[in-house]
């Protein structure tokens, strides 16, 4: 069967880590054909530059080449990875301007975080792709599927524009879908991400005219911040809606990102009850989304771990009250980059399966 072709609108951080997870993952070229990815720039040696080097990943276990789309193109435009070519497109900021149809594209991943309305989304189809995942948070009623928390709710008759949530909501979701799978229940609940910076932020105390405190340099700082993430897990977990909400807090460290969940079961239990259920589903139907240690590790030893949250047992255990029944503290990691981007691979690799499977690619 043919590789589904695949288009990357917006080849910035979270762009060339949905690619290079592909490259990591062994699908591209076999399940994945990333035919096009676009930019404002086409300069096919910057981003094999880019790819080639990053301070917080390291170097790449494929090969990285750039070649000329035709002899007439004054730099070369195309990349070659493993011997894939992958034309470098001009960014436009209408997406149904994009040569989508042209280049016969079945998915566009969408992740400029321009357009992650739905209806401006839907920009896409009108260029002639079939469907957009949008590697964010979105508006306008596109659906949001969390891998391993609701992606059997997919339908490819009706979901032609899909959110992935936010790496917080996708580290965050299948912990509480585990203490909701497993009967502990949440009656409320109040969540803190301790959140890396991200290219959003200032490297030097800079103009934020909506948010005061987020143009403040983020390599020196801890600044306090707001999330939709715990809010957004009412989306994919409609039990715990209107139940969950939280904040951020952005810290001087690159990558990687934990998050502390308190909140207040619905039957008396205890955290040892917890913890036994975490590991368990981490071992069986949450394997490979969920991850489990009891180790003493820091946020380093997480960069480049593909799960979406590693629950920390030790650093939960150690920090409840003794005895208590119903009020609970629950601690999990999550490398925000490369956890994220593979469970956007994913995505698009379970839609793909279900689209054949259906009719409708």
């Amino acid at each position: 069967m043919a590789p589904i072709k695949v288009g990357i609108n917006g080849f910035g951080r979270i762009g060339r880590m949905v690619f290079q997870s592909m490259c990591e993952d062994n699908v591209l070229g076999t399940e994945l054909d990333v035919v096009a990815v676009v930019d404002m720039s086409t300069d096919a040696e910057y981003f094999a530059y880019q790819m080639k080097f990053d301070t917080v990943h390291g170097r790449p276990k494929y090969t990285v080449e750039v070649a000329k789309s035709s002899p007439s193109a004054k730099k070369p435009d195309v990349l070659v990875v493993n011997g894939h070519r992958i034309l470098c497109v001009k960014a436009d900021r209408n997406p149904a301007d994009l040569p989508w149809g042209k280049l016969g594209v079945d998915y566009v991943i969408e992740s400029t975080g321009l357009f992650t309305d739905k209806a401006k989304a839907e920009g896409h189809v009108k260029g002639g792709a079939k469907k957009v995942v949008i590697s964010a948070p979105a508006s306008g009623g596109a659906k949001t599927i969390v891998m391993g928390v609701n992606q059997h709710e997919y339908n490819p008759a009706t979901h032609h524009v899909v959110s992935n949530a936010s790496c917080t909501t996708n580290c965050l979701a299948p912990i509480v879908h585990v203490l909701t799978k497993e009967n502990f229940g949440i009656e409320t609940g109040l969540m803190t991400t301790i959140h890396s910076y991200t290219a959003t932020q200032k490297t030097v105390d800079g103009v934020s005219i909506k948010d005061w405190r987020g143009g403040r340099a983020a390599a020196v700082n801890i600044i306090p911040s707001t999330t939709g993430a715990a809010k957004a897990v009412g989306m994919v977990i409609p039990s715990t809606k209107g139940k969950l909400t939280g904040m951020s807090f952005r810290v001087p460290t690159p990558d990687v990102s934990v998050v502390d969940l308190t909140f207040r079961a619905t039957r008396d239990t205890s955290i040892q009850e917890i913890d036994a259920a975490l590991k368990k589903a981490s071992q069986t139907y949450m394997k490979g989304i969920l991850g489990f240690t009891d180790e003493e590790l820091v946020s380093s030893d997480f960069i480049n771990d593909a799960r979406s949250s590693i629950y920390d047992s030790k650093a939960t255990l150690q920090n409840n009250l003794p005895g208590e029944k119903r009020f609970f503290k629950v601690v999990s990691w999550y490398d925000n980059e490369w956890g994220y981007s593979h469970r956007v691979v994913d995505l698009v690799r379970f839609m793909g399966a279900k689209d054949r499977s259906s009719s409708k690619l």
